[in-house]
């Protein structure tokens, strides 16, 4: 496959969760000897040009990352304490992230995807030309739920977000129902599997 198309592509991966369902960080959970953050990093780089990690934490990380990989530390908002920028969600995270961006487009991805797969990536990367101009997003959709931790953001929508995030909205599903959203196709659901599942 030709992958002339990565350098399109900035991804954004989410490492912010305090993991309390789990009772152990998500992040450093091993598969197959990898731990999860840089399993996905990795799979990211080949794909994609830039991969950007989100975390309050980038200290917990170092030995994790990846040779074009980054960190950005998310921060609390302005009038939050530093207790609840990380219960705030992953909105706020991907915001912080996206300010970075120079890309058209950006892959959202959480650090607990243990069955994400290259190829699948690749082929919807491939179709991101075709992507009427209206469509903020493209994302996999159970029904009437968008599956917005693994999927591709328009980077111009960080105006729009900001506003969202200055009026108190936090929901990833709340500001996507604002807009016009491409549904991708998925066969094999076990892809999105994530450990709060």
């Amino acid at each position: 496959m030709n992958i002339d198309f990565k350098y399109n592509v900035t991804t954004i991966v989410l490492a912010g969760g305090k993991s309390t369902r789990m009772g152990r960080d998500k992040a450093l959970i091993p598969i197959q000897g990898v731990p999860m953050l840089q399993l996905i990093c990795n799979i990211a780089e080949a794909c994609t040009d830039k991969v950007y990690i989100v975390t309050p934490w980038p200290e917990r990380y170092q030995q994790l990352l990846t040779p074009k990989s980054q960190f950005i530390r998310e921060i609390p908002l302005t009038g939050e304490t530093g207790n609840e920028s990380r219960t705030h969600g992953p909105l706020i995270g991907f915001m912080q992230g996206l300010e970075l961006v120079e890309t058209n487009w950006v892959l959202l991805l959480a650090c607990d995807l243990p069955n994400l797969r290259l190829e699948i990536l690749q082929a919807w990367i491939c179709q991101l030309d075709t992507i009427p101009e209206n469509k903020i997003a493209a994302l996999v959709q159970n029904y009437p739920i968008w599956q917005p931790l693994c999927g591709f953001y328009r980077s111009r929508c960080l105006r729009e977000l900001n506003q969202y995030v200055q009026q108190g909205g936090r929901s990833f599903q709340g500001w996507l129902e604002l807009y016009s959203v491409y549904t991708l196709p998925l066969l094999d659901s076990q892809m999105l599997f994530n450990f709060n599942q």
